[in-house]
C-alpha cells in the first residue's frame, strides 16, 4: 500500500481496537482471573496456552511464544501484511486512512473502491437471479443435478447471469453506475468506432446506448449471460471477479468465461476458495490443489477444507509463493484425464522452485474430485489424498505408463524424463534416490543408471525464481530467570526504569534480545518517548523480540516489593558479569606464557572485581 500512516492515525485505530474484542471475533476466549485464555490459533494443543492481557492490549501464547499487539495478530491469524492488517482494523472501527499519497495514488485506490463496490453489488443482484426469478431455474436443476447443496450455494454466493444480452448493462444503468466503470470491471464489452456498422445489423436491439445527442456513441452488451456465476474473492473475502459457467449445449460456447483482468483482479495470483480454506490450509499443514470450482465445493462441504484451485490459468510461480506463505507442502489433485495429469506435471518447476515439498494424489478414472466424492463419500477421499505418493514416485509411474519400458526407445524415455525431473531439485539425496528407483523399474543395474543420469544436464531454474533458499533462522537461546525477571520488572513497572538507568549496567546482561529491549526502554525513559507497551511492541526489530516482550508481561499478576525485586536482580546480574570476568583472569594467569608481572597484575585485578562485589549498587 503506497503512502505513510502516522503514529496518530495509528495510535486512533490501535485505541479502537479493543484486543479482546477483536481476538475473540476469530476465538472463543474464556475468562481466566484479569486475563482471557484460548486454544491457540497457531500451534495444535490440548490445553489453552494462548493468553490475552486486556489492560497492556497484548497476546501472548506460552505454548508456541507468539505475541504482539491487535496489529500483530489480525496481521499473523490472517496471514497478510502490517498495512492490510491496519486497513482490516480501521475499516471495522469506521476510521479513514489517511496517507500522504500522490493524486495518481488516491485515484488509483478510489477506482479500487468503486469496483470492489461494484462487484459485491452484482454478486448480490446475480445471487437473487437464481434464488429468485424464474430465468434462474435453469441453474438451480444444473445445481441439484450436480448436487451441490443449498448451503454450499450460500456459502460460496453462487449466482445465475440470466441469458439476456443487456441484463447487466440495463441493472447498472438503474443503478447509476458508469458504463466506463462497468466496461473496467470486465462486467459488459463495448463495441464502438470501425466495428459499427458491420456490428448494427446482427447487434440486439439493446446493446445500442445513444449519446445525449441521439447519435450511435457506443454499444455495450454483457460479457456473462446464461451462466452459473461462480464469485472470485480476494484473501480478505471481497469479490475481485467472476467465473461464469455455460449451462446451455451449445457447443460453440466456451465452458467456463472469467473475469478479464482488472485494477483488482490478477488471475495469476488468486486462488478460488483461499478465503475460506486458508485457515484450514494453515491447520492442516498442507494444501490441496485441484483444478475446478464444483470440485472445490465438493471437497469443502465433504470436510475437506485444506483446498485451493488456480483461477482459469495454469498454475503459476505466483500462486506457487501464495501457498508458501501458509504452508511448506501441497496435494495436487487434478482430474484423471490426460488433460489434468499433464497439468500436475506441469506444476512442478514452479512448485520445487518455491521451496515446496509435493505429492500427488491421483483420482481413479473417469472421476474428478466432485464425482468421487459424490460417488464415494469424502471420508474416501481424505483417505485418497493422505495416501498421496510423493511427486517423483507418482512421475516413475505415470512414464513407465506412458512409455514401453521393454523397448530401447521406452526406457530412454522413462529415463531422460525422470533425469529432468529429479535434476530440478538439486538435491543429490533425491536424485540418487530416484536413481535406484528408475532402475529397479527398468530392471537393470543402479550403476547404469546413475551414469546415464549424469549425462543429462540439470534443468534450468524458472525464470524469475532464485536459485537458492533463505536460510533458515537460529532459534534464539532462552533468557536466564535472573534476566526474564528484569524485563518482566521494566516493562510492568515504569516507576523502575529511572532507578534502573542509573544503577545498571547493560553489559551485565549476557542475552542479546533482553538487552537490546531493555536499551530501547531505558532510551524511551531517557527520551520521554514512552507511550505505552502496545506502542512499545512497534518499535520491535523482530518477531523474537515482541514474543519476549508480551511472555513477559502476559502474566499481569502484582508482583511483592518489585523495588526489592529489581535491586535484587540487578545486584544479581552485576555479580554474575564480575564472577564472569574474575574467570578469565584467573584462566589468563594460569597460562604458561603469561609473564610474572602480567601475573600479578592479573591477581590484582582478581582482588579488585572481588571487592566490587561486596560492594552495593552505585
Amino acid at each position: 500500500m503506497a503512502g505513510t500512516l502516522s503514529p496518530a492515525t495509528r495510535e486512533r485505530i490501535r485505541a479502537a481496537s479493543d484486543i479482546v474484542d477483536i481476538i475473540g471475533s476469530y476465538l472463543p476466549l474464556k475468562k481466566a482471573g484479569a486475563n482471557f485464555v484460548a486454544l491457540c490459533p497457531f500451534h495444535k494443543e490440548k490445553t489453552p496456552s494462548f493468553n490475552v492481557n486486556p489492560h497492556r492490549q497484548i497476546f501472548h501464547c506460552f505454548g508456541c511464544h507468539k505475541g504482539g499487539d491487535v496489529f500483530t495478530f489480525v496481521k499473523e491469524y490472517e496471514n497478510i501484511g502490517f498495512m492490510d492488517a491496519v486497513r482490516r482494523l480501521a475499516e471495522r472501527a469506521k476510521i479513514p486512512l489517511e496517507f500522504d499519497q500522490t493524486p495518481g495514488e488516491q485515484q488509483s485506490r478510489h477506482i479500487k473502491d468503486q469496483l470492489l463496490q461494484l462487484h459485491e453489488q452484482i454478486t448480490q443482484r446475480w445471487q437473487n437471479a437464481l434464488l429468485n426469478e424464474a430465468s434462474g431455474q435453469i441453474a438451480r436443476d444444473y445445481l441439484v443435478k450436480r448436487g451441490v447443496s443449498p448451503e454450499a450455494v450460500k456459502l460460496f454466493r453462487l449466482g445465475y447471469a440470466p441469458d439476456a444480452w443487456d441484463d447487466t448493462v440495463n441493472w447498472a444503468k438503474s443503478k447509476s453506475h458508469d458504463l466506463e466503470l462497468v466496461e473496467k470491471a470486465g462486467l459488459i464489452i463495448r463495441k464502438s468506432g470501425d466495428q459499427r456498422a458491420a456490428d448494427v445489423s446482427s447487434a440486439e436491439p439493446s446493446e445500442i446506448i445513444s449519446s445525449a445527442s441521439g447519435t450511435l456513441a457506443a454499444r455495450y452488451y454483457d460479457r456473462f449471460r446464461g451462466r452459473l456465476m461462480f464469485p472470485i474473492c480476494d484473501e480478505q473475502g471481497r469479490v475481485i471477479g467472476f467465473s461464469g459457467r455455460v449451462l446451455s449445449g451449445d457447443e460453440k460456447t466456451a465452458k467456463y468465461v472469467n473475469s478479464p483482468e482488472t485494477p483488482i483482479f490478477t488471475k495469476s495470483r488468486v486462488f478460488f476458495g483461499l478465503d475460506k480454506s486458508k485457515r484450514a490450509i494453515l491447520d492442516a499443514g498442507f494444501a490441496i490443489v485441484c483444478e475446478g470450482q464444483l470440485d472445490l465445493i465438493a471437497c469443502f462441504m465433504a470436510g475437506v477444507q485444506n483446498v485451493v484451485a488456480p483461477q482459469g490459468t495454469a498454475f503459476t510461480a505466483d500462486h506457487a509463493r501464495i501457498i508458501k506463505r501458509y504452508v511448506d507442502e501441497v496435494v495436487l489433485c487434478f482430474d484423471s484425464d490426460e488433460a489434468g495429469q499433464n497439468a500436475a506435471v506441469r506444476s512442478l518447476d514452479h512448485l520445487l522452485a518455491s521451496g515446496l515439498a509435493v505429492r500427488v494424489a491421483v483420482v481413479p478414472a473417469p472421476h474428478d474430485p466432485d464425482s468421487f466424492i459424490k460417488a464415494n463419500g469424502g471420508e474416501a477421499f481424505r483417505k485418497l489424498v493422505e495416501g498421496a505418493e510423493g511427486f517423483f514416485d507418482y512421475y516413475l509411474n505415470r512414464l513407465c505408463k506412458l512409455n514401453d519400458a521393454n523397448s530401447d526407445k521406452g526406457r530412454n524415455a522413462i529415463l531422460r524424463g525422470m533425469a529432468e525431473a529429479v535434476h530440478k531439485t538439486g538435491n543429490l539425496v533425491l536424485i540418487d534416490t530416484y536413481a535406484q528407483k528408475t532402475a529397479l523399474r527398468l530392471g537393470v543395474l543402479p550403476e547404469a543408471v546413475r551414469a546415464e543420469f549424469k549425462k543429462i544436464p540439470a534443468a534450468k531454474t524458472v525464470p524469475g525464481e532464485s536459485e537458492t533458499e533463505p536460510a533458515a533462522e537460529s532459534e534464539m537461546s532462552r533468557p536466564s530467570t535472573q534476566e526474564f525477571w528484569l524485563l518482566k520488572l521494566l516493562l510492568l513497572h515504569d516507576d523502575l526504569v529511572a532507578w534502573t538507568a542509573l544503577h545498571l549496567d547493560v553489559n551485565w546482561i549476557s542475552h542479546l534480545l533482553v538487552r537490546q529491549i531493555v536499551v530501547q526502554r531505558l532510551a524511551a525513559q531517557t527520551n520521554e518517548t514512552w507511550q505505552s507497551l502496545a506502542a512499545f511492541l512497534d518499535e520491535c526489530e523482530s518477531a523474537e523480540m515482541r514474543a519476549l516482550v508480551t511472555e513477559a508481561v502476559a502474566e499481569d499478576r502484582k508482583l511483592p516489593n518489585p523495588d526489592r525485586q529489581l535491586a535484587d536482580v540487578v545486584t544479581f546480574l552485576r555479580n554474575q558479569f564480575l564472577d564472569r570476568q574474575i574467570a578469565v583472569s584467573i584462566q589468563r594467569a594460569s597460562l604458561r606464557e603469561t609473564s610474572e608481572a602480567d601475573r600479578m597484575e592479573l591477581l590484582r585485578q582478581q582482588q579488585e572485581l572481588r571487592q566490587q562485589k561486596r560492594a552495593p549498587l552505585k
